[in-house]
């Protein structure tokens, strides 16, 4: 079983960066594509930045152009750069890995890690 391990939130004010990092413990074959969620207290876990085999990133409109996704797939190890954080930032952060299926361009969340906090203060 693929265990995901978070690192790297924290406190930062308003305008600050963080660099999120997303372990796993191993790899498969099968798990191509990853993404960051947010959850904040009373909403539903929300997708940030997605990653497909090819490399192709996506984002939400809320993050696109400060956020940036990435892995090293040397290194099992999925990222989040996160620039000039705002408030509305704040959440749990939750990285995901899993399959893509190419026929839906959709990636099967397979594996999800314990979150790690970040807190944005104005």
């Amino acid at each position: 079983q693929v265990q995901l391990t978070e690192s790297g939130g924290g406190s930062v004010q308003t305008g600050g960066s963080l660099r999120l990092s997303c372990v796993a413990n191993k790899s498969t074959p099968d798990i191509d594509c990853g993404a960051w969620f947010r959850q904040v207290p009373g909403k539903e876990r929300e997708v940030l930045a997605a990653i497909e085999p090819d490399g192709n990133t996506k984002y939400s409109n809320s993050v696109k152009g400060r956020f940036t996704i990435s892995e090293d797939d040397a290194k099992n190890t999925l990222f989040l750069q996160m620039n000039n954080l705002k408030p509305e930032d704040e959440g749990m952060y939750y990285c995901t890995t899993g399959n893509y299926l190419r026929r839906l361009s959709t990636c099967q969340y397979k594996n999800w890690g314990q979150g790690t906090q970040v807190t944005v203060s104005s």
